[in-house]
């Protein structure tokens, strides 16, 4: 049940973010809506009132109520039509009265059309709060055959205007922002934590149940041995010392891997690197391991190169890396293990291939498998034995010694790792 409260919580507060998300910038957008119709209607108000002390200057004022004077033809662009010769002089003054009575300071141009010599006789760049401006009029304005005489007016800096009027609301906006994406990196982090302590959960159990194992035989064989009459059945007393040495191994090897991952946690992995020839390290850690407990059931094929390849390695964590991959190969398979080893060169690279015919990894699980305690799921948490250290181990040395390694399907049922290592010498 905390569970569900918990996903259901997150759920609704996921919900909740993009519920304010959307109605903020709702409100953003209809604000720029209403500043732009408030503009139009401004400069529509101001353009008639210069039309009209156009034609009062001209004593034509009775033309007024026979036109429509003004037309928008874009959000920024607008003609108006005053049907009769226009002084340019009194045009510029106009425009800046009107412009100013109305509170329009933002920049504009302005061209004249004489319908007589078809063509703008006149343009003019105007900045917002100067008589004076080094500016030339670059728009380009297109002629219309409905006027003989009219004027058109361009505002280039239209959008920055309305910014500048919703400042406070970009502000309002840029701060629920920064807070909802802290909101949600902290939701991030909850979720991090969940899992991350539902993993410590599952390892706590996988190294309890290690430890307990070989404490328990190696208690009851010590008991054993406590009585005197072992004395007189040495095959017995034998029996019990070989369950108490081999317990002891297992629980150091638990112990010494736990430590192992503690330590490159604390500390930066100092590698010593040396010119190693592949094929043959390989072959050395290949017999080592199969004179191992784990190795001795195990058939494996090694493919060596016929020249030798040199590579510069660690050589005591490449013998890691190639260890833990080989006792995966073995734990992970429910009949007797096969495990092909080969090496290749593609494009300067070593591509050391180990292929086995285990349980496989599915393909959404394999970026997860290098993750510290994460193990692939068997049915039984404590049918494989180990705390998902292991390959999150393979993959710390891995990029410590800046190669890579990737997962793919054995066409023959289980897994391959295929380690990519740089070239020196081929």
């Amino acid at each position: 049940m905390k569970r569900n409260a918990i996903k259901y919580t997150i759920i609704l507060a996921v919900l909740s973010v993009a519920g304010i998300f959307v109605i903020q910038f709702g409100i953003l957008k209809n604000s720029y809506s209403l500043n732009e119709q408030q503009f139009h209607e401004s400069a529509t108000v101001a353009l008639k009132e210069v039309a009209w002390q156009l034609l009062q200057a001209g004593g034509q004022t009775e033309k007024f109520d026979n036109i429509e004077p003004v037309e928008r033809l874009d959000n920024n662009y607008f003609l108006v039509n005053v049907n009769d010769i226009i002084d340019p002089e009194v045009l510029g003054i106009q425009l800046r009265e009107q412009f100013n009575r109305h509170a329009l300071h933002l920049d504009f141009e302005y061209a004249i059309y004489n319908g007589e010599l078809d063509s703008m006789i006149y343009m003019e760049y105007v900045c917002a709060g100067s008589d004076s401006c080094k500016h030339t009029p670059t728009s380009w304005f297109p002629k219309s055959a409905k006027y003989e005489h009219y004027f058109s007016v361009y505002f280039p800096t239209l959008k920055p205007f309305i910014r500048e009027r919703l400042k406070g609301w970009y502000l309002m906006t840029s701060l629920l922002v920064l807070v909802l994406t802290f909101f949600g990196y902290a939701i991030w982090v909850i979720i991090r934590q969940r899992r991350l302590s539902e993993t410590q959960k599952v390892f706590i159990n996988n190294l309890t149940h290690e430890l307990k194992t070989p404490i328990s035989s190696i208690s009851l064989s010590a008991q054993v041995l406590s009585d005197k009459s072992i004395l007189d059945n040495p095959e017995r007393l034998f029996a019990y010392v070989k369950i108490i040495n081999e317990q002891s191994a297992r629980l150091g090897k638990n112990i010494e891997k736990v430590l192992k991952m503690a330590t490159l946690e604390k500390n930066k992995i100092n590698l010593v690197k040396e010119e190693i020839v592949i094929g043959e390290f390989v072959g050395k850690t290949v017999v080592r391991f199969g004179h191992s407990e784990l190795g001795q059931p195990a058939r494996i094929h090694f493919h060596d190169t016929t020249t030798p390849i040199r590579i510069w390695a660690d050589p005591f964590h490449l013998g890691n890396i190639l260890q833990n991959i080989l006792e995966n190969a073995v734990k992970y398979c429910k009949r007797q293990p096969e495990i092909d080893i080969s090496i290749q060169i593609v494009h300067h690279k070593v591509h050391l291939k180990i292929s086995d015919n285990g349980i496989g990894i599915a393909p959404e699980m394999r970026k997860k498998i290098f993750k510290k305690f994460y193990r692939v799921p068997t049915g039984n948490v404590h049918d494989v034995k180990g705390f998902g250290l292991g390959l999150n181990y393979v993959d710390k040395l891995v990029r410590a010694h800046r190669w890579s390694i990737t997962v793919s399907d054995n066409d023959l049922g289980g897994s391959v790792f295929n380690l990519i290592i740089p070239v020196i010498h081929e």
